[in-house]
């Protein structure tokens, strides 16, 4: 297909209605919620180390989070905010922000739905995400919505996201930074996938709960010790990221200008592809959470993306801002290199290979559960193995592919991926709400685990009898 067809038809699905769509139900769920992303937000930070992990489930609800955030937070945290700035201006930042907020709501709702309609698969392993609960929450005549955002997720994990994008990435930088052949890269890394991936979701949740904490303390470190080195200028350059989220960006050396919307559809666009937000991807591991109440779950989740955006975007955002080098010729990787080793002349380069290569190998494990998990919905359990090692294979191609037509492929399946699944939290936000208020009011008199089990299906009226009744 014509790669000039494609990039018009990314820049369509990725236009203003699906970002509308994204933003515009996390607005709504936010009003429904009450707000549950600022007023739980501690709770929800509680329950990361805290949550009893009991119940029904196949991983802890921590090791459930990390496997997310290690899908989740990859490339697009260093990448994707890099080219979000240099498009949009500084404040793309503020924009990234404000999906971030929205966004919570968004993945609360999403995980808190993975748990209420999990299922069991031929295994006897937990199986749920976007597909369970458009066929179980909404009815089987909605069963064909499901299976496009399965097919839709099989292809991201075998095309985009899980592979070729940051398969490239790991060969790039190390490339750049320690000038090792491509060819001991893609060796390294697919026995390093293949290790990991073969032994399942266990293996995948195991790695990825010690990986993905290491690798977030280096970042957080490096970008934080960064900004303290020059500390004189980070309120200027949040002043900055407020005046040029509303107000036009002026040209500036290599730095093109920016309008506020401009700004706005770039941040928007980066936050929500950085933190998945509304996309369905992380439910389907949230799901296999072991826990007894759904909106724990959702708390649990919600911190994904407070972690991923809130936190490690805006750490990488203000150390572009700082630097001044977003005003120059250089884009993506190589301008938060150039930024990193303003700070760091020696350290810099390993600084942000380690970081990129953590981020892109955990973003592949996450992504090969992501779409093991689909092609279960789609074929069955005979259908993993095959899968599992098509998957391999591609890794190991992915080091020596070029594939712009793929990669702009997989972003339009990416986006097709969020349409099922956000009119599925739109229908069922009845279900989110109720669950919800079950469970906090629960939580305040000291007895959720004794009235686990009341919550029927059905409207928020018929739990209000269901509580009144008790």
């Amino acid at each position: 297909m014509d790669l000039e067809l494609l990039n018009e038809i990314d820049g369509f699905v990725w236009g203003p209605p699906l970002l509308v769509l994204l933003v515009g139900t996390g607005v709504f769920l936010s009003l429904r919620l009450g707000f549950l992303q600022v007023a739980r937000l501690p709770k929800a930070l509680g329950l990361i180390f805290k949550a009893k992990s009991q119940g029904e489930g196949d991983t802890s609800s921590f090791r459930a989070l990390c496997t997310a955030l290690a899908a989740t937070i990859g490339t697009g945290n260093i990448v994707g905010v890099a080219t979000a700035v240099k498009a949009g201006g500084p404040g793309a930042l503020f924009w990234m922000w404000v999906a971030a907020f929205f966004g919570m709501a968004t993945k609360y709702a999403e995980g808190l739905l993975a748990v209420k309609y999990r299922g069991v698969d031929e295994h006897g392993e937990i199986a749920g995400g976007p597909m369970f609960y458009i066929e179980n929450g909404m009815g089987r005549q909605w069963k064909p919505l499901a299976v496009f955002f399965a097919a839709a997720g099989v292809l991201v994990a075998y095309f985009g996201i899980g592979t070729f994008a940051q398969v490239n990435s790991i060969v790039d930088i190390t490339k750049l930074s320690i000038g090792l052949d491509p060819m001991y890269t893609a060796v390294i890394l697919t026995l390093a996938v293949a290790a990991v991936t073969i032994g399942g979701l266990q293996s995948i949740a195991s790695v990825a709960s010690k990986i993905v904490p290491a690798m977030a303390v280096i970042y957080f470190v490096a970008t934080v010790g960064f900004l303290l080195m020059f500390i004189d200028k980070v309120p200027g350059a949040v002043m900055e990221v407020l005046r040029s989220a509303f107000t036009p960006t002026a040209a500036a050396g290599g730095f093109a200008g920016a309008s506020v919307m401009l700004a706005m559809r770039s941040g928007v666009a980066r936050g929500v592809f950085s933190n998945e937000s509304g996309l369905g991807s992380a439910p389907i591991v949230a799901a296999a959470a072991k826990t007894k109440w759904p909106a724990e779950q959702g708390l649990v989740s919600m911190t994904g993306t407070f972690i991923d955006t809130i936190i490690i975007c805006t750490l990488t955002g203000l150390t572009l801002v700082v630097s001044g080098l977003w005003k120059g010729d250089l884009n993506g990787a190589a301008l938060t290199q150039a930024a990193f080793m303003q700070g760091y002349p020696e350290a810099g380069k390993i600084v942000l290979m380690v970081g990129l290569v953590l981020f892109a190998f955990t973003t592949i494990l996450g992504w090969n559960y992501y779409g093991e998990r689909c092609i279960v919905y789609l074929a069955g359990v005979k259908a993993i193995l095959p899968y599992r090692i098509i998957f391999i294979v591609l890794v190991a191609v992915g080091a020596f592919l070029k594939l712009e037509a793929i990669w702009v492929l997989a972003d339009i399946v990416n986006g097709l991926m969020a349409i099922p699944n956000l009119i599925a939290l739109l229908a069922l936000s009845g279900v989110v709400a109720a669950e919800t208020k079950l469970y906090f009011k629960h939580v305040e008199i000291g007895d959720v685990d004794e009235v686990n089990g009341l919550l029927p299906d059905g409207p928020e009226e018929v739990i209000e009898q269901k509580l009144e009744g008790r």
